[in-house]
């Protein structure tokens, strides 16, 4: 059952985003068994927004909840707020899951 996390990274926390880049993309490979999309936002001009989407196949919305909280952006405090919501696959790689 896929799930939808939007994160939304505190103000001014840019050095922090840098810091953890690395062992973030770490444990997003270690996990991407689970990850149907992931990515950072972006303004038009292609430079960081502050905040990222993860689209999960978990069973439950605590799982979600436990992947982002092992994920070190999250440990590190990143993060000022952060949505999950369950997600209906319609389209997904120009293929219908309808």
């Amino acid at each position: 059952m896929p799930y939808l996390i939007e994160t939304f990274d505190k103000p001014g926390s840019l050095d922090v985003r840098r810091a953890n880049r690395e062992a973030h993309l770490v444990y997003l490979e270690a996990h991407r068994h689970l990850l149907l999309a992931c990515g950072a936002k972006l303004n038009d001009d292609g430079s960081d927004q502050g905040g990222g989407i993860y689209i999960l196949d978990v069973d439950t919305r605590q799982a979600a909840q436990a992947f982002l909280e092992a994920d070190p952006f999250f440990l590190a405090g990143l993060f000022e707020r952060h949505q999950i919501v369950r997600w209906r696959k319609a389209y997904l790689d120009g293929r219908s899951h309808l």
